[in-house]
């Protein structure tokens, strides 16, 4: 596979990811986290990084909207939960396991 079409199968595999996720209200970010250790949030600093690293400036605001589909503000208003003493408690635990994000 040539570079070229090897970044649009990569952007196609990333949008597949964030239809996925923006259809998956009921999976909440700390579930991410806890689990995989990324969310929907490192995807938006990762996709900031990405357009800062070619000349592009994107605001995070901005960012979390294109992983959102929607304002963060407003996601956090429809579909987010608080979290459990037993959830913040594992994303401690996790914490060394978490994404490594750059230019964020």
């Amino acid at each position: 596979m040539d570079d070229n079409t090897r970044t649009e199968v990569e952007a196609a595999a990333f949008r597949g990811l964030i239809e996925h996720l923006r259809r998956r209200t009921d999976a909440q970010n700390i579930d991410l986290m806890n689990l995989a250790g990324f969310c929907r949030n490192c995807l938006a600093k990762w996709f900031r990084a990405a357009a800062a690293e070619r000349g592009e400036e994107m605001s995070y605001e901005a960012a979390r909207e294109a992983v959102y589909g929607m304002p963060y503000a407003t996601w956090k208003e429809k579909y987010q939960t608080e979290a459990t003493a037993e959830q913040k408690q594992r994303f401690e635990d996790t914490k060394p396991l978490h994404a490594v994000i750059g230019g964020g």
